[in-house]
């Protein structure tokens, strides 16, 4: 799937705008003759032809094509699946538009962020508690589950996480940081900003990135009754300790991007990044690389950065003529067998908790450090608010690392902005 980014907002607070919906719906399901080829067929005969719609590409892809593949040759004569391969931009409206007006697949993949969403929009994601049985709920990693679960029902079954780990450059860092106090005492040594030399390099300005020291300091966005929390002591403190890092230790660049990055990293002139699997495939080949846990923050108590875990869940379409079929395809993506494929061939990192006791994803560093590190992860709110949140809690990142509000000021103006636009969501 394409590299994580946080997830955007509508246009309009509270709203998706009806010309986009029209546009979509009338336009966006005639799909260009580019796409013709992302289309894996299933075979014929089947007495229930089901379509998958996924945004995976490169090894990913080929992965998860080779895992239908064999569900149809164990399903042959009675259930046939075919993938598509939608462009992830254009995932989340295609979903929006298509699903709840029959015209779209049988079974979806995507990011838990806009579970609430769809659920509250009705007709979209069919709930499965009356398919799930035990032993399945069981293959999952606790957490994992935990994010396709509204209010108190299962809406998917998790396919894939994404958490952000640390990645180290070996020649600059032999042993990697296990603490914040570590951290800052190795980054001075490697920071030289006259030659643009820097120990620490992540997209702190961002929220998505800012969320392991958020959640470390016991911060979040919600409270218990659901409200927004954005300016609560422990989000100002997380935030205190990154304008400590930018302005007295002077450990990180001033303009962070993922172009910057990526450049400092292969250029051999950045220590450390916080970011997901995604950037491994960034990397250059020169560059002899490392993973290992994000440290634990002295500043809130010795606490472990807590990142936000992106499920990808897999799930079956209100509409769909064929849920049982659709629902079967479910319970095969998430067995054993399949995590195996997508994990050693699609270096994606399974929910099944079970593939990380294998041999070959045991020993495999990158796969293991991902699994350690999910452990202290916190998944991702799904509620229908949170696509409210993005746009303010970005807006306010920028206006503190920038200097134009004190930690306190942007995040009381970003709390405010987000009940403005939730209030507007529920008076739809």
């Amino acid at each position: 799937m394409k590299p994580f980014r946080p997830p955007s907002t509508p246009a309009t607070p509270g709203r998706i705008p009806g010309l986009v919906l029209t546009l979509v719906a009338t336009l966006g399901l005639i799909l260009p003759p580019a796409l013709g080829p992302a289309v894996a067929q299933a075979p014929a005969g089947a007495a229930a032809q089901i379509v998958v719609w996924h945004a995976y590409r490169g090894a990913e892809r080929t992965a998860f094509e080779k895992v239908v593949d064999q569900f149809n040759r164990e399903h042959a004569g009675k259930i046939a699946a075919s993938t598509l391969a939608v462009p992830y931009d254009a995932m989340a409206d295609k979903i929006t538009a298509a699903v709840p007006r029959g015209k779209g697949p049988d079974v979806f993949i995507y990011a838990q962020d806009r579970l609430g969403g769809w659920i509250e929009a009705g007709n979209t994601i069919e709930p499965i508690d009356f398919f799930l049985d035990e032993a399945v709920a069981k293959r999952f990693l606790p957490s994992t589950l935990e994010a396709m679960t509204y209010e108190g029902t299962v809406y998917g079954l998790p396919l894939n996480y994404k958490v952000l780990a640390q990645i180290y450059n070996r020649k600059l860092v032999p042993k990697p940081p296990a603490t914040t106090g570590e951290l800052v005492t190795l980054c001075k040594k490697l920071t030289d900003p006259g030659t643009g030399r820097f120990g620490l390099v992540y997209w702190y300005s961002d929220f998505y990135y800012h969320a392991p020291l958020m959640n470390a300091f016991g911060g979040g966005v919600f409270g218990p009754n659901g409200k927004p929390i954005l300016d609560s002591p422990a989000n100002i403190k997380s935030l205190e300790l990154v304008m400590k890092w930018l302005e007295k230790d002077k450990i990180l660049p001033a303009e962070p991007s993922t172009a910057l990055i990526t450049a400092l990293f292969n250029g051999g002139k950045a220590g450390i990044v916080f970011s997901g699997p995604w950037f491994l495939g960034e990397i250059a080949p020169d560059i002899d690389y490392g993973l290992a846990v994000l440290p634990t923050v002295d500043e809130a108590g010795g606490a472990p950065m807590r990142p936000w875990i992106t499920v990808e869940g897999v799930y079956v379409a209100s509409p769909s003529k064929h849920k049982e079929a659709a629902y079967e395809l479910l319970t095969f993506l998430t067995d054993l067998p399949a995590a195996k494929v997508l994990a050693l061939e699609g270096r994606q990192t399974p929910a099944n908790a079970a593939v990380y006791a294998d041999p070959k994803v045991a020993a495999d560093p990158q796969l293991a450090l991902f699994r350690k590190q999910v452990e202290v992860g916190i998944p991702m709110p799904n509620v229908p608010e949170m696509t409210m949140v993005w746009s303010p809690a970005t807006t306010a990142m920028n206006a503190i690392t920038h200097k134009r509000a004190t930690p306190q000021e942007a995040m009381a103006t970003a709390e405010k902005e987000v009940q403005e636009r939730i209030t507007k969501l529920h008076q739809r």
